[in-house]
C-alpha cells in the first residue's frame, strides 16, 4: 500500500471511530440523540438554602422571604420529601421501562454548616445535576456555581464520576470561584417592568451554571443570568475551543436562571421557545432555518403547599421536558396544553407527576445529566 493510500485509510478509520464505538461510557453531544445512561440527582438529605441575595436571582420573593426563617434547616420527610419521593421512583421506573440505565449521585446531609476562609454556610440538596455539570462528548465540566449553598454540591457525584474516569472520560472542573462579597450587589432588586435588566452577579469572577447551557451538536445556546456572567460565558467558548460554537439567546425574564424554561431544541431543526422570555425577532440567525415551537401557558396548579410561590424555580416548568429520542418526550402529567402540542408537533409525550419535586429546583430536565446518547458531533446548521 502506498504512503498516500495508508494516510487515506487511516483517515477513514478515524472518522469511523466515533465516541460511541470508542470504549467512552460518557457521550452526548445534543439533547436529543437516543438516550442510553442518565444520572438521576437525589433528595435524601435536602435542606431549605440558606437565605443569601444571591437566590433573590432566581427565586419568587415571596420565597426568599420565607428563607429568613426556615432557610439552612432540613427540609421535613412527611411534608416535603417524602410525596416528592415518590414522583421520583416513579420517573427512574419510566426511564428504566424505556431502556435507559440510571445511576445515581452518593447520599450526603445537607443540614451540615461548612465554610472557607471567606464565609460559611449550609447546604441545599443534589436534587439537579442538570446546574452543576455539563457532558460535551466524552467530557464532565464540573461548572463554577454562585450560589454559596451549592459550593461542595458536587462531591455526591464524585464516587461516580471517578469511575466514569476510569473507563476513558475527560474529567475537567472550571476554576472554583472564591464568591466573595464583592461579587454580588447587595442591594439587588427584581426589575420591575420598564426598568433596565439588572443582575444579581457582577464580573468580579468566573461564574456559571452548566443548566444556562444547552447543546445542539457544534452550536451551544446560553443565556447571560443571575447564575450565568460574561466571564462564564467566556471561559467555556475558550475551553471548547474553535469546534465549537457559543451563541448567546437574549431573554425577556426579569429574573434569567437557567436556559430550559426559555430555550429547548426538541431534535434537529426543532426548538421550543418561551413567549415570555423570547423575541423572535432576536434569536440567532442560524436559527432562522429551524421549526420554531411556541410553548403553551404552563398550567397554576392552585391550592396546597407546592404552588408558584413555594418552587425555587418558575412557573414555566411545563417545558423543562426530557427528549429519550427525537419522538419520546417525558413531560409534567398535570400540563395538558403542552402534551396535546407535543403530539401535535409529532413527539410521542410520556406523562409523569413531577409537581412535587419542583420546589427542590426544577422538573425533568433539571433533574437529570445525559451521560450518553446514542450519536456524534455534527452540525445541525
Amino acid at each position: 500500500m502506498s504512503i498516500a493510500n495508508e494516510l487515506a485509510q487511516n483517515k477513514i478509520n478515524n472518522e469511523s471511530d466515533s465516541p460511541t464505538t470508542s470504549g467512552c461510557v460518557v457521550n452526548s453531544y445534543n439533547e436529543w440523540d437516543p438516550l442510553e445512561e442518565i444520572v438521576v440527582g437525589r433528595l435524601e438529605g435536602a435542606s431549605n438554602p440558606p437565605r443569601h441575595i444571591a437566590l433573590l436571582g432566581g427565586i419568587p420573593e415571596k420565597l426568599y422571604n420565607l428563607l429568613l426563617i426556615g432557610g439552612g434547616y432540613r427540609i421535613s420527610q412527611k411534608w416535603g420529601i417524602d410525596l416528592a419521593q415518590k414522583e421520583l421512583d416513579e420517573f427512574i421506573h419510566i426511564l428504566e421501562s424505556e431502556g435507559v440505565k440510571v445511576r445515581r449521585p452518593s447520599i450526603d446531609d445537607y443540614h451540615r454548616k461548612f465554610s472557607t476562609p471567606h464565609w460559611s454556610s449550609r447546604g441545599f440538596c443534589a436534587a439537579c445535576p442538570r446546574d452543576c455539570f455539563m457532558v460535551i462528548g466524552n467530557e464532565i465540566i464540573e461548572a463554577p456555581m454562585s450560589w454559596r449553598c451549592r459550593y461542595f454540591e458536587r462531591h455526591a457525584y464524585y464516587s461516580l464520576f471517578k469511575e466514569y474516569f476510569e473507563q476513558g472520560a475527560k474529567w475537567t472542573s472550571a476554576p472554583k470561584p472564591p464568591l466573595l462579597d464583592s461579587l454580588y450587589d447587595k442591594k439587588y432588586r427584581v426589575p420591575k417592568d420598564g426598568e433596565p435588566m439588572r443582575y444579581v452577579i457582577n464580573e468580579s469572577e468566573v461564574v456559571f451554571d452548566a443548566a444556562d447551557f444547552t447543546r445542539c451538536g457544534r452550536d451551544i445556546f446560553v443565556t447571560k443570568s443571575n447564575v450565568t456572567n460574561d466571564a462564564g460565558i467566556s471561559w467555556v467558548r475558550r475551553h471548547l475551543g474553535e469546534q465549537f460554537n457559543v451563541h448567546i439567546i437574549e431573554t425577556q425574564s426579569k429574573q434569567p436562571m437557567h436556559i430550559d424554561t426559555t430555550f429547548v431544541p426538541l431534535g434537529p431543526g426543532k426548538v421550543m421557545i418561551n413567549p415570555k422570555y423570547i423575541d423572535i425577532d432576536k434569536l440567532p440567525s442560524i436559527l432562522k432555518s429551524w421549526d420554531i415551537f411556541v410553548a403553551p401557558e404552563p398550567v397554576i396548579i392552585k391550592g396546597g403547599f407546592f404552588n408558584e410561590t413555594a418552587a425555587l424555580c418558575s412557573t414555566w416548568l411545563s417545558m423543562n421536558v426530557l427528549l429519550l429520542d427525537e419522538e419520546r418526550v417525558i413531560c409534567e402529567k398535570s400540563q395538558e396544553p403542552t402534551i396535546r402540542a407535543l403530539k401535535d408537533w409529532g413527539f410521542k409525550p410520556i406523562p409523569c407527576s413531577f409537581m412535587q419535586f419542583n420546589p427542590f429546583g426544577g422538573a425533568f430536565h433539571c433533574a437529570t445529566l445525559d451521560i450518553r446518547r446514542r450519536g456524534t458531533l455534527q452540525s445541525y446548521f
